[in-house]
């Protein structure tokens, strides 16, 4: 890929930054060097590498899903509730 002027310039108006042509021309040059850089990896034979997802000896930490029986029953929390219906805790309305 060629970074120009141009380029950086397109790049700076869709960033809304105001570069004077000092910055504009460190910038390409900046640009440049760092594509060439990373288009190292494009001579990288990667052909019978299976790919790197986790690097890190990870376990998943989240708990099992278990249903716990509970002492409390329905008619018991209904009764602490201050109005029900319906075998439900009514709540007034929220809008």
């Amino acid at each position: 890929m060629e970074v120009n002027c141009e380029t950086i310039k397109h790049l700076a108006d869709l960033s809304d930054f105001v570069l004077d042509d000092t910055e504009t021309e460190a910038l390409t040059g900046d640009l440049q060097n760092i594509i060439n850089y990373i288009s190292q990896l494009d001579e990288l034979d990667t052909e019978n590498i299976e790919p790197t997802y986790q690097v890190f000896e990870m376990k998943n930490v989240w708990r099992g899903d278990e249903i716990r029986l509970q002492d409390t029953k329905r008619d018991g929390l209904l009764a602490l509730t201050k109005e029900e219906k319906d075998n439900q805790v009514k709540v007034p309305k929220v809008l």
